[in-house]
């Protein structure tokens, strides 16, 4: 029997779980959230993958992702680099990963999930970035107050623990290294602070 979460909770990674669980491929075998955390959003991936893999390199939030994931079949979390960890090549009908890819080299980590993508698959990253050019500071100016306020109208919290890194690619870079690396992405900013990539890898 599944355990319900002990404490619910909503923050603006949270709020892109919706656009990312949309993005699932119908049939979809194999899922891997890359720095699962807690393992919210892996707990949401199971029921549209038949099996669904969380890796975080934190001790402390896999081993809370397990507690959390008892009675939720097909659910496995790895304590690892999401770099050098033992992942199987071309194994995953989907991937995504929140907030996690600028804690680690940014065009290894778009390889290195292209590489685990099996043909036919989709990718989905949301991430943070900095404001570069006057364009994205403007539009964070613009976008701060409604931001601050869904934070205070929806009690943004998050677990306790959670590693944090301040970005330090641009918007600007991140969308022009995407575009190199997965061709036919699509990328868009997102009003909380937040970018996401989106691609599907040719099939053979």
């Amino acid at each position: 029997m599944r355990q319900a979460d002990p404490k619910p909770y909503w923050n603006t990674n949270v709020a892109r779980h919706p656009g990312i669980l949309r993005a699932v491929p119908e049939g979809c075998g194999d899922a891997l959230d890359v720095g699962c955390g807690d393992g919210l959003l892996a707990r949401k991936l199971v029921g549209q993958a038949k099996r669904v893999t969380g890796i975080d390199k934190s001790p402390e939030m896999i081993a809370c992702a397990r507690e959390l994931a008892a009675g939720y079949p097909g659910l496995t979390f790895v304590e690892g680099d999401f770099l050098t960890a033992g992942l199987p090549a071309a194994g995953y009908d989907f991937i995504c990963s929140v907030t996690t890819i600028h804690h680690m080299d940014f065009e290894a980590a778009l390889v290195r999930m292209r590489e685990l993508l099996r043909p036919g698959g989709t990718l989905v990253v949301v991430g943070l970035a900095r404001e570069a050019s006057m364009g994205e500071w403007a539009a964070m100016i613009a976008a701060a107050p409604v931001v601050r306020i869904t934070k205070v109208l929806r009690r943004a919290r998050g677990p306790e623990g959670m590693p944090v890194a301040v970005p330090q690619m641009s918007y600007g870079q991140v969308r022009a290294a995407a575009r190199c690396l997965l061709p036919g992405v699509h990328y868009r900013r997102h009003v909380l602070r937040r970018y996401s990539l989106t691609w599907e890898k040719p099939a053979r």
